[in-house]
């Protein structure tokens, strides 16, 4: 009735839920709070998968071959920047697929985990099916056409055993399904994992191919490095004594020539849209969505009032907090803060000047967009930053990189995560409002505490 397989299926399983499933101190605390639970798997989680990344390197043969790509590339600056947004979309795509590939990993653990407590929680009836298996095993009913004196007992026996064979059916029949969806999660957790270390390996490739069309395009830049090390010099002495970010951005946009100069561009397209009639306007704005911008323009190809739902954030990763959410330290947060991974791609979200690209304060490396229509965007926490004062950017090209944790800012707020985090503020005539509003429908989800 039963097979011999499914038996050693249950005395495996058995042995397993003993050595996987007894808690350790800090597990038994967050099986008694889900949150803590959710957040103890996903550091378990991306332990796992740091681990694997320390594993994936660039072979030289491919190396090697990134590098004659590039060296047969147009040098020119439109091809380059062309090349570096295709790049940087490419690699911010494999790390969003990266984060949620992750966020897949930490569900599918929880359902193995589900699977374990389901036959742990069911382990004192399995040990009654085995034993009744068993006593039947070695007491077989006697034939009846050799001992017909013993025919009251098999029917007693018979009557007994209908009634007990159907509930270990039941039992049975649970602990085969239990042990096919525990075969069959550990198995979508190894292809999961499999995807998930390709995706690395292409990450990485990304990133060192990205990094050779910046180093050729800083081979085209025009202003003397005497000039750029001057007004770098001049921008931290502001912030230093800025005390607040409207008032960088004041002293920024006067005292720094290249600043002044992009703000006085950007003041110049304003007025030209301003002087367009409805209709002109209404024709420039279908002509955008029709025509792919031109990767070498030097002012943006749209007006940042008309970009609502049309941005993708600047960096893959999952949302913490969103404008006016209690920032844990009695105040309402003036922007969004975004969960990354070390050492993720930072992006311009649109075209824009660049006003300052810098230390501020605690907030780490910190870069502020010049985007027009009386706008600034800030996006601070980054690492590393690879643009300067000035420069004119399009939407996507690269901006810098996030740091391996979070910087001093944004541990004082109370997070739910000790990863590091893209703090993102939008501000429109000096003050803040919700970016909400220009996300993506794909980008403006739930906060991730509000699960």
């Amino acid at each position: 009735m039963f097979s011999a397989a499914l038996l050693l299926g249950v005395n495996a399983s058995a042995q397993t839920t003993d050595t996987t499933e007894r808690p350790a101190a800090g597990q038994a605390t967050a099986q008694n709070d889900p949150a803590a639970a959710l957040q103890l798997k996903r550091d378990s989680t991306r332990s796992e998968l740091e681990a694997l990344s320390k594993t994936i390197t660039l072979s030289n043969d491919r190396a090697a071959e990134l590098q004659a790509s590039i060296v047969d590339l147009e040098k020119t600056s439109e091809s380059l920047r062309s090349a570096i947004v295709t790049s940087a979309d490419k690699r911010k795509a494999l790390e969003q697929q990266i984060v949620d590939g992750e966020e897949k990993l930490t569900t599918l653990r929880i359902k193995e985990d589900a699977v374990h407590r389901s036959l742990r929680a069911r382990r004192g009836v399995l040990a009654e099916v085995l034993a009744a298996l068993q006593r039947m095993g070695r007491n077989p009913p006697p034939a009846l056409l050799v001992t017909p004196e013993d025919a009251l007992g098999s029917v007693r026996s018979a009557i007994l055993l209908g009634a007990v064979v159907p509930g270990i059916r039941h039992e049975t029949e649970n602990l085969a399904a239990d042990l096919q969806a525990l075969s069959g999660v550990r198995k979508e957790i190894t292809a999961q994992k499999q995807t998930l270390g390709e995706d690395m390996a292409s990450r990485l490739e990304e990133e060192r191919r990205m990094n050779m069309l910046i180093a050729e395009k800083q081979k085209l830049k025009q202003r003397s490095t005497t000039e750029l090390a001057s007004e770098r010099r001049k921008a931290e002495q502001l912030a230093s004594q800025a005390t607040s970010l409207e008032g960088l951005i004041g002293s920024i946009e006067t005292q720094i020539a290249s600043v002044r100069d992009a703000a006085e561009a950007a003041r110049i397209e304003e007025e030209n849209r301003r002087q367009m009639s409805e209709a002109q306007r209404e024709e420039a704005r279908e002509l955008a969505k029709s025509t792919t911008p031109d990767k070498n323009r030097i002012a943006p190809a749209y007006a940042f009032s008309d970009l609502q739902k049309k941005l993708a954030l600047p960096v893959a990763g999952s949302i913490l907090r969103h404008f006016g959410d209690a920032d844990g330290t009695g105040h309402s947060l003036q922007g969004m803060m975004l969960e990354t991974n070390a050492g993720a791609l930072v992006t311009a979200p649109s075209d824009g000047w660049i006003v300052f690209a810098g230390t501020f304060r605690s907030y780490g490396q910190m870069i502020i967009l010049n985007p027009g229509d009386g706008y600034h965007v800030v996006l601070s926490g980054l690492e590393s930053v690879s643009v300067q004062q000035g420069q004119f950017v399009v939407a996507g090209e690269p901006l810098g990189t996030m740091g391996n944790k979070r910087v001093a800012s944004a541990a004082a707020l109370a997070l739910e995560t000790e990863r590091p985090t893209l703090y993102i503020e939008f501000r429109k005539d000096g003050k803040p409002v919700d970016s909400r509003p220009w996300w993506t429908a794909a980008d403006t989800g739930k906060a991730r505490n509000d699960s």
